[in-house]
């Protein structure tokens, strides 16, 4: 009798009211990759990083995450891009000039308008760490215009997930990133927009923004990057839960903390490794993906 009355009181409240109620934990409904294999930046090994051209040839090769980086801008946009200044490793002007290496500081995102930081190119020089990358005029994305291009390009071959971490640290408050409350609202905002969320997890060295998430977003996926001598115990109490995802310095990785952290249902996904013998040696240790520049080496 009791089910009978919970029917009719969900009938009464119409279709909005069961799309609210779908809404409220849709991460549940959404299994994650069996392996997850990342392109790292969208595969920067084989294209222009963080580019929208970058993420189409990482589709291509049958990856299943894209691994990107953002920032945010001093009009608010949330941007596709890695470091806290234009690189002069591998950007060029709006005229096509090299950025001298006494102006590695000289544009800061957080102090650009997207209108400018556009203008950059990004894929034009060639970047001596990675002789494979091919050469193509490109710009730094918005992160709501590279999830347009992404779902619109892999419409009809299969959904793909987003790793998408927030670069902000607590010395860079208000200098290169804003703090952790409003980088997550602003990051959050374009997601729910875009209505990915259920194929997202933010990841981030700032645990700062992964406790935000944890708080105000539950049932958004979290990854804790680290790099440290800390044991896993360690790592954990700092963040102060377990995250759906622990990402090491794959260099981190031992049989050891694959088994701890499965026995925490935590998955493992080290990065980046870049070689295919380390990919194997990684795959044998059970982890649960691996995050890499070249694409290709995680899909042949």
């Amino acid at each position: 009798m009791k089910n009978v009355i919970c029917v009719a009181a969900l009938a009464l409240l119409g279709l909005s009211g069961c799309k609210t109620m779908q809404k409220s934990n849709p991460v549940a409904k959404v299994e994650f990759p069996a392996f997850s294999s990342e392109a790292h930046r969208g595969g920067r090994g084989l294209m222009p990083e963080n580019s929208i051209i970058a993420m189409r040839n990482a589709i291509d090769l049958g990856i299943t995450t894209l691994e990107m980086d953002t920032h945010i801008t001093k009009d608010g946009k949330v941007v596709v891009t890695h470091d806290d200044y234009l690189s002069p490793s591998f950007m060029l002007t709006p005229e096509g000039k090299e950025i001298p290496k006494s102006d590695a500081k000289k544009y800061p995102v957080f102090q650009m308008d997207y209108s400018l930081l556009k203008q950059f190119d990004l894929g034009t020089k060639v970047n001596p760490d990675f002789p494979q990358q091919q050469k193509i005029k490109t710009y730094i994305p918005l992160l709501a215009d590279l999830i347009d291009d992404v779902q619109q390009y892999s419409k009809g071959k299969k959904q793909m997930f987003y790793n998408i971490e927030t670069k902000c640290s607590e010395k860079g408050d208000g200098i290169v990133n804003p703090g952790p409350e409003e980088f997550v609202k602003l990051l959050m905002d374009v997601i729910e927009k875009k209505g990915i969320a259920p194929y997202v997890v933010i990841q981030s060295f700032d645990k700062r923004t992964l406790q935000v998430l944890h708080k105000k977003y539950p049932q958004v996926r979290t990854s804790y990057l680290v790099s440290n001598k800390k044991t896993l115990e360690q790592n954990l109490e700092d963040l102060g839960f377990n995250p759906f995802i622990l990402s090491p310095a794959y260099k981190m990785v031992d049989a050891d903390m694959v088994k701890k952290c499965h026995d925490r249902s935590i998955k493992v996904i080290p990065w980046t490794v870049n070689t295919k013998e380390e990919i194997l040696a990684l795959k044998q240790l059970n982890v649960d993906g691996i995050i890499s520049d070249y694409t290709n080496l995680l899909v042949n």
